[in-house]
């Protein structure tokens, strides 16, 4: 690697750092507002938050890295244009292509920080959230069991606790149940304790009464009971036993399955197709966006006036390249067989990094009447 080709990557890479920090910052910030209102209102503790917030963070970095690589690339561009550092080069006999050759590393160097992203930290994250989801849905004191206010944990269900103890115990619990349109059933039980069954909670109630009416007879049943039982599962949905998404697993696991997924299932098959192509072309979007905005730059002259209008250029095109892959993804989440589509993106980046590339190098035409 030559002295140039070092210079220009460092630079490279240190403004990249600066954005990725930036635009992570950002989203992450847009994202932990929302978790931190969910989790606090289903009286989730600040440590839960914290700890969500940190599996949010691979799949925030994954997001922002081709665009904070197209940014680095254009401000770094733009400066070494202004400071016509980049035009000595040009003199000194460097093509177009030759100059680029710095910016191919640093999308390199890019695109491999996004393949183990997308192929290792970011399935292990979606794993891990799935799990403490789990964890939490099993938590119903936590979840939906506030004292003093009506809950409505489903369609026609009213649940009213007065007291929670701090043991968990529930005092003067009203639960009303008008899911049946032949029925409705009132509980109401002067205690009650939540128990995990296999298949999900239950709501052990304790000397209390069933309220029944048949809407059909217009008749009520009044029902005395020393201890009653009610499942929560069936009105509040929680964790069950389910095989593990293409996301939640490594591309190793998804090339052999080995038992985990059941591949010979057809949509099993064209799940996993999708999540492997997925993960191998849109890391391909951190080598070309740098090289878009490298490239549309390079096809300005100096101007005091700055390169405003290649950099607008460079915006369009990234916005593009977002367009197509955009498209790409919803072909191939749609049938599975459309898998190439994923790549189209990647490929007109380079077609029009390429193009860009060889239309800096040509001569320019002088404008009417410079030469009179």
């Amino acid at each position: 690697m030559s002295r140039f080709d070092r210079y220009l990557l460092s630079q490279l890479l240190a403004l990249f750092g600066f954005f990725a920090l930036l635009l992570v910052a950002v989203y992450w910030i847009n994202r932990a507002v929302g978790l931190f209102d969910q989790l606090l209102s289903d009286g989730q503790t600040a440590i839960v938050f914290l700890e969500f917030s940190l599996l949010l963070l691979p799949n925030a970095i994954r997001l922002v890295l081709p665009v904070a690589a197209f940014v680095a690339a254009v401000y770094v561009t733009n400066r070494l244009l202004q400071e016509s550092e980049l035009v000595v080069m040009q003199a000194t006999g460097f093509s177009s292509f030759r100059l680029a050759r710095p910016v191919v590393y640093f999308g390199t160097v890019v695109t491999v920080i996004h393949l183990i992203l997308m192929n290792i930290l970011v399935p292990w994250s979606n794993a891990m959230l799935v799990t403490r989801q789990q964890d939490l849905s099993q938590d119903m004191t936590a979840r939906y069991m506030n004292e003093g206010q009506f809950m409505h944990p489903a369609t026609g269900v009213t649940l009213y606790i007065r007291e929670i103890t701090p043991e968990g115990e529930l005092h003067d619990l009203f639960l009303s149940d008008d899911r049946d349109d032949s029925s409705r059933t009132v509980y109401n039980a002067s205690s009650a304790l939540i128990v995990r069954s296999p298949t999900g909670p239950r709501l052990l109630m304790l000397d209390g009464t069933t309220q029944q009416l048949d809407r059909e007879n217009r008749r009520l049943s009044i029902t005395r009971f020393a201890d009653a039982t009610y499942d929560l599962g069936a009105i509040i949905k929680t964790a069950r036993e389910r095989p593990p998404s293409p996301r939640e697993l490594s591309s190793l696991v998804l090339f052999f399955p080995d038992g985990q997924l059941d591949a010979s299932d057809p949509d099993t098959a064209d799940a996993i197709t999708q999540e492997i192509h997925m993960r191998f072309s849109q890391p391909l979007l951190s080598l070309v966006a740098p090289m878009v905005g490298f490239s549309f730059l390079l096809i300005g002259a100096f101007s005091r006036f700055g390169l405003w209008r290649q950099i607008v250029g460079a915006v369009l095109g990234l916005i593009l390249l977002q367009l197509v892959s955009t498209k790409g993804i919803s072909m191939a989440m749609a049938d599975a067989d459309t898998w190439p589509a994923l790549y189209a993106a990647p490929l007109v980046g380079c077609l029009m990094s390429a193009g860009l590339l060889w239309q800096s190098q040509r001569p320019r035409r002088l404008a009417r009447g410079a030469a009179g």
